[in-house]
């Protein structure tokens, strides 16, 4: 096993992967500022659904984060050139978390996945080559680096595509319904959008998607597929990028090609004066075994918090309990109406409650369809109103359709959601069952 995990092998995918990476979460912490993203999720906004057990980090909310997202950017240019890496990559990361938890209302798996890299190669002795800290520390520079650098990055990467691929393994994605109300808002795209509309496109999409994300890993991990399956990934990554504008993700998935092509591949690419490693080194250090618990522990999570929606009661598609942190990709539409009645505990007074005051536009998108958003939206009334010397219980009824199905009750509307503790492992009851032609085929409209 240590031969196996300590033997030294060439670092050219790593440094190289660095660099990419360190350009992608650049443009990702400037482009959200040139989009309007920070605008919208983070200064607009009276307050932000972070998640829940996080409120500390609304301290950071509002225009202080045009500045926040600048200096985000200039640590994302300091990991591309390997400058302070360490520190950069920690900031960066710890940064990145921050934004994460600290809103919800643009949630997406690929922030959490950026989020994930960030904190695995801030630890990764990613800048001992292609550097200027390899330039400007003779010491610390070095062809080569221990196996399980490589294997921890294809394994993760491996996590992610092989539940994605499970994910998508349920009727609405199976018959392609799924991927036709992906498409159906994309008919006005320019030159596309009408081929986009085609039957046969969304039985290819439905299926490709699910055998890309089960076969890709392998593919590119056999030498004699490992071109084809490059071609493959290319051509699907800039298919998403295109369609659906998701931002680096494509791009980043792209350069995940680093870790399988073979040095002398990448050396005569990219980086032609590079020093190949070519040595049979076997270095164990003396943290073995706490390196092995760290990551035995982290990917133990990584495979056991995808399967925890099995453990809830009903389905997570109509319950959302268990969907974050899941790799559940673009696997469902939802809508949702929602009313919220507030009744002054005192002499009973109930009224219906505008909450559309305490929101911003996106928050209001999301506010209707997400059982946990519900319950913080509860907790913020039931304050406001306390700072306004009321004492109130906090009503919600709440409609959702799955799919552009038929819209059905979904939260019970005599529960007072502001009395209601939050438990992120146990079912919550006041989300009502779900009817069994929830997720019936699609209606067209």
């Amino acid at each position: 096993m240590d031969k196996f995990l300590f033997k030294q092998i060439d670092n050219i995918g790593l440094v190289l992967f660095r660099a990419v990476f360190g350009l992608l979460i650049t443009i990702e912490a400037f482009g959200a500022i040139a989009t309007g993203w920070v605008r919208r999720t983070l200064v607009e906004p009276p307050f932000t659904f972070n998640f829940i057990g996080f409120d500390f980090l609304q301290q950071l909310q509002g225009p202080g984060m045009y500045y926040y997202f600048v200096i985000m950017g200039i640590f994302g240019i300091f990991v591309m050139l390997g400058f302070k890496y360490r520190f950069s990559m920690i900031a960066y990361a710890l940064m990145w978390t921050c934004v994460y938890l600290m809103q919800k209302s643009s949630y997406n798996n690929h922030y959490y996945l950026m989020m994930l890299l960030c904190w695995i190669m801030a630890f990764l002795p990613a800048n001992r080559w292609f550097s200027v800290d390899a330039n400007l520390n003779p010491e610390i520079k070095s062809p080569s680096m221990p196996r399980w650098v490589l294997l921890i990055l294809i394994l993760q990467v491996w996590i992610v595509y092989t539940y994605a691929s499970i994910a998508k393994l349920y009727p609405d994605w199976l018959d392609a319904s799924m991927p036709a109300l992906l498409m159906a808002g994309k008919k006005n795209y320019w030159l596309i959008g009408e081929f986009l509309q085609q039957n046969w496109v969304h039985w290819a999409i439905a299926y490709t998607g699910i055998f890309f994300d089960l076969l890709i890993v392998p593919l590119m991990l056999w030498k004699r597929t490992r071109l084809l399956g490059f071609i493959i990934s290319v051509f699907f990554h800039l298919f998403n990028s295109i369609v659906f504008q998701i931002g680096i993700f494509p791009y980043m998935s792209i350069a995940f090609a680093l870790f399988f092509f073979s040095p002398e591949i990448l050396k005569k690419r990219f980086l032609p004066k590079k020093k190949l490693y070519t040595g049979n080194a076997v270095i164990v250090p003396k943290y073995k075994n706490l390196l092995l618990a760290v990551f035995g522990i982290y990917f133990a999570f990584q495979i056991g918090l995808p399967l925890r929606h099995w453990f809830f009661k009903d389905d997570v598609l109509w319950t959302e309990e268990g969907h974050r942190l899941s790799w559940r990709m673009m696997l469902r539409s939802k809508s949702g109406s929602l009313t919220v009645w507030v009744k002054n505990k005192p002499d009973g007074e109930k009224r219906r409650y505008n909450y559309s005051e305490l929101l911003g536009p996106k928050q209001q998108g999301s506010v209707a369809t997400k059982p946990d958003v519900m319950w913080q939206l509860a907790q913020k009334i039931k304050a406001v109103e306390a700072k306004k010397g009321n004492d109130v219980a906090v009503y919600m009824e709440a409609s959702v359709r799955v799919n552009h199905g038929k819209y059905h009750p979904f939260t019970d509307p005599t529960v007072d959601l502001a009395a209601e503790p939050w438990h992120p492992f146990k079912h919550s009851e006041w989300i009502l069952p779900s009817p069994e032609d929830y997720n019936e085929k699609p209606v067209k409209e």
